[in-house]
């Protein structure tokens, strides 16, 4: 676990590492999980290339410090310099499905250049991975098969263009099963949601915010242990509000209250918020409810 993890710079030295013969493309490839777990002990890796995967079994795995069990069909998204590591184990993993690796060098010059960085699901953790259905899992089978049937073809000038569009036919797909997860997994995402409202209860009610200061959304992540861009993705399916906004809902909530029942001046009441300036605190409010503090305090009177 304390180990560091073994650097992977290319996706030749990964064929050779995994005992597998040299790629038939420099750039990308899909190798057979069943192989893949069988014919390397490296427990902790660091790869300089995008990793997508679909996997079924027994394995452990650990994302940065989360574990996760594959004991279902899912996916999960890596980018260049994430951390991946398994279990240490004297026995081998029994392991089912695939992993597709993409150098960046493969996208150069693309439409997908640019674009990956918007699929936000590659800065998930494994504990987010995605849940497919049967169906679902046909569909990606069938477009990773297409994909590796183009690049053990003869290469030609049309190849790379080809697996492009199928990479992001692919990435699509994902993108719209993680939204059908997030409305589908009602129990989980509704316990986010309750967790969501009491953290921000507590935090708010909490003396000491002058000290503190506003909740940060990689706060919030962290305390409800999911990454910041799936729980605004999450956030953003459910309630059509990012995670930042319902911070500052809350937070006007509670500067109503305030303003409500106290007799707190206005510049009082933004530095016990966690405000440094009463001007950020008062253009904020009137943002939110079309009021200044002190029209909104006067309607109470």
């Amino acid at each position: 676990m304390g180990t560091e993890p073994h650097r992977i710079k290319t996706i030749t030295e990964l064929h050779r590492i995994a005992g597998y013969d040299k790629p038939q493309h420099p750039l990308i490839s899909i190798l057979n999980l069943e192989g893949l777990a069988n014919n390397t002990d490296i427990t902790s890796v660091l790869f300089d290339f995008y990793v997508i995967s679909l996997k079924r079994g027994c394995d452990k795995l650990y994302y940065g410090q989360q574990k996760y069990d594959f004991d279902e069909g899912l996916m999960a998204f890596f980018a260049p310099g994430q951390i991946l590591r398994g279990e240490e184990s004297s026995v081998p993993a029994r392991l089912e499905g695939w992993m597709l690796f993409i150098h960046p060098d493969f996208l150069w010059g693309t439409s997908l250049a640019n674009k990956i960085k918007n699929y936000e699901y590659f800065d998930y953790s494994v504990s987010e991975a995605l849940f497919l259905s049967d169906k679902e899992e046909k569909l990606i089978n069938e477009i990773v098969t297409n994909i590796k049937n183009e690049y053990h073809t003869n290469i030609d000038k049309f190849s790379q263009n080809i697996i492009i569009s199928h990479l992001e036919t692919l990435l699509n797909y994902a993108d719209r099963f993680y939204q059908r997860q997030f409305i589908t997994r009602k129990i989980t995402n509704h316990q986010v949601l309750d967790r969501l409202e009491k953290l921000l209860s507590d935090y708010f009610n909490d003396d000491d915010l002058i000290t503190k200061g506003l909740p940060s959304v990689q706060y919030i992540s962290d305390s409800l242990h999911v990454s910041p861009g799936y729980l605004r993705n999450l956030l953003k399916t459910l309630t059509g509000q990012s995670t930042q906004q319902h911070i500052h809902d809350k937070l006007i909530d509670k500067a109503k209250e305030k303003l409500s029942t106290t007799n707190l001046t206005v510049s009082e009441i933004a530095y016990n918020l966690g405000f440094e300036h009463m001007q950020s605190f008062s253009k904020m409010f009137k943002a939110k409810t079309k009021k200044s503090p002190l029209e909104f305090r006067q309607s109470f009177n």
